[in-house]
């Protein structure tokens, strides 16, 4: 018995001792240089006593190498070699940082390196979100020869166009990342005394909110050079030109190296209009495989089911994000027969979350129980899709029927002095100045502009068009846009909009819940072209187009879809100074009297992609 006991316990010692032997080898902050002579910190995840040539995952980000550490043990542990670079100028990279400009070349240079080391086979996969999805499709872009295929999650691109100038209008989050991240892995945070000092201004960021725009040398971001200067530039910078050429895949998809694509975004993403008109676009220009999945989800959140106030049901969540990465890679990389093509989530090219088929009852989270289903799809937009326009009418109705006769106008004064909040929406980088995703339209305490129960509704510059309650379920899923006809008393303003599922009045809801789906802008000057500006007439007529992000929702019987209608929505959208002025050079301000026209002569409408049941 007793030598029963000691040799089981030294067995379970020495299998212990086995199983704690390293099975990954990392290579920490390889320097590797590019073609100017910058190098560029690298860490590289081996599995251990490997002797055969791998496919590669790579990843470049601004974040720190150091935090992709579960990503590469879990592709080194599965046959892979994982790469992370930190991108130029950030962390232990050498360089100056540039917002992208450099990621397609130093990419290029990246790839070539490791095809060249005695573990690669050749082929690379990339991962990443938001800013590093961006890295992948720069890559992209460049044709780079080595990369098999790529998945783009939330991931930057077509920057001049939406989610970062947003039909002219700038979106304030990459203010705040500016702000954020100047301090943080960059050349200044170098030194001690200079990243206090970035930090103070970080942790001071709503009062600076309080004082744009930006000029040159007026803030502690001075001792961030290269940031400022990006910053006031992207800021000054409206029109969709050559500044924003970088990850432009609408203006040319040919561009986008032929190869098996995973587009990955969310309805409450901030790049979720880019991610849907991507695939529009590559999915008719690549020969390859192209798929797309969008789910309820906020910026980096596929792991997640409910966010802001709203819960849409567990199955809303990817339970395992490494696995469903894993399983394109092995198809792609390895040539393994599995799910891809056959079963969720590759069953089909396009899978979409259709929010609202939850029962609208309180959870145990005190979040509203909004739901939602999978839905597997042929191609994006929904080719039965029925663009239907509800049309603006007197006394704040919404409806399908037109005016044959008869007009009206509504006009309220739009103050940039005192701009409508943001309550959730499409957002990313918005930490600490604004809330992501699903929200009840009313303050509160997580809303630093608008902290009393106050609903947007309230205010006399928020217009609300809304239907009669519903008498059966609609299905809206698609592309969205407003078609306004507006004048206005100043030489440049805008216009938002926004579409809101109305909950009526319940036992958990007392007051109802006004459920925001999606929200979009026009900044007046850009109302015919992004590429050229046009200041109003003041009082003339003019038609605006605001695009808003797709979305897919039922709107159940006895709800109400509505349409708010204003003229700001900060910090998501920089505030319009109405002068005329050129865009964040103000010193100034003046109160915008706007007014919005409706029937016959004028027939202001948002269009919905109105889904038929099945």
């Amino acid at each position: 018995m007793i030598q029963r006991f000691v040799f089981t316990t030294v067995f379970l010692a020495v299998f212990s001792l086995h199983a704690q032997e390293p099975v990954i080898h990392v290579e920490k902050s390889v320097m590797v240089p590019m073609r100017d002579g910058v190098k560029l910190a690298t860490d590289v995840y081996i599995p251990a006593g490997n002797t055969e040539k791998l496919p590669v995952i790579l990843t470049r980000t601004p974040y720190n190498k150091d935090g992709a550490k579960s990503y590469g043990e879990y592709f080194a542990a599965n046959g892979y070699v994982f790469v992370a670079q930190d991108t130029r100028g950030r962390y232990a990279s050498e360089g100056v940082w540039h917002w992208m400009t450099d990621d397609g070349k130093d990419g290029a240079d990246c790839a070539t390196w490791i095809a060249a080391q005695p573990w690669s086979n050749g082929k690379i996969g990339m991962v990443g979100t938001s800013y590093v999805g961006g890295t992948q499709h720069a890559m992209a872009l460049e044709k780079v020869p080595q990369l098999t295929t790529v998945i783009p999650v939330d991931a930057v691109s077509n920057m001049g166009r939406q989610s970062m100038r947003n039909a002219g209008a700038f979106e304030m989050r990459f203010w705040n990342w500016i702000m954020l991240n100047a301090g943080k892995g960059s050349n200044a945070a170098l030194d001690p005394a200079t990243q206090a000092e970035l930090k103070e201004m970080a942790d001071h960021r709503w009062d600076y909110l309080n004082h744009l725009p930006l000029r040159p040398g007026s803030t502690p971001l001075k001792l961030a050079p290269e940031y400022e200067d990006w910053l006031i530039q992207a800021m000054r910078h409206g029109k969709d030109d050559a500044f924003w050429a970088q990850n432009n895949i609408l203006a040319d998809p040919s561009r986008y190296k032929d190869m098996p694509v995973y587009l990955v975004g969310g309805w409450y993403d901030s790049w979720a209009g880019n991610t849907a008109a991507n695939f529009t676009a590559l999915s008719k220009t690549l020969k390859s495989d192209v798929y797309l999945i969008m789910g309820p989800w906020i910026h980096g959140a596929q792991g997640k089911s409910k966010h802001g106030q709203v819960d849409f049901g567990a199955e809303a969540a990817i339970p395992n994000e490494l696995a469903w990465r894993k399983e394109w890679f092995d198809h792609w990389m390895k040539g393994i027969d599995n799910s891809v093509g056959k079963s969720a989530p590759f069953a089909s090219k396009v899978r979409i979350f259709v929010m609202g088929t939850g029962d609208g009852s309180k959870t145990k989270d005190g979040l509203l129980n909004h739901g939602g289903q999978w839905r597997d799809e042929n191609e994006w937009p929904l080719a039965r899709a029925k663009p239907t326009p509800f049309f603006l009418h007197a006394d704040g109705l919404l409806s399908d029927l037109k005016r044959k006769d008869g007009s009206g106008a509504v006009s309220y004064d739009f103050d940039p002095k005192n701009p409508v909040p943001t309550i959730g929406g499409n957002i990313s980088s918005g930490d600490g100045i604004m809330q992501q995703g699903a929200w009840d339209q009313r303050g509160g305490e997580k809303f630093w502009n608008w902290t009393k129960p106050i609903p947007l509704s309230a205010r006399s510059d928020v217009l609300v068009f809304q239907t009669a309650p519903l008498a059966e379920d609609i299905e809206i899923t698609g592309e969205i846009e407003v078609r306004l006809w507006a004048s206005s008393s100043a030489l440049d303003t805008d216009f938002t909009a926004k579409l809101i599922d109305v909950y009526p009045p319940s036992a958990d809801w007392p007051h109802g819940f006004d459920l925001n789906l999606t929200d979009g802008i026009v900044r007046a000057r850009f109302r015919e072209s992004l590429k050229e500006e046009k200041l109003l007439e003041p009082g003339k007529v003019y038609p605006f187009t605001i695009k808003l992000y797709p979305t897919s929702n039922v709107f159940k019987k006895g709800h109400r879809v509505r349409l708010d209608i204003s003229s700001s929505n900060f910090p998501r959208f920089d505030v319009n100074p109405n002068t005329g002025e050129p865009l964040q050079q103000h010193r100034r301000t003046v109160i915008a009297t706007n007014t919005i026209y409706y029937g016959a002569e004028h027939p202001s409408h948002i269009l919905l992609p109105w889904v038929p049941q099945r």
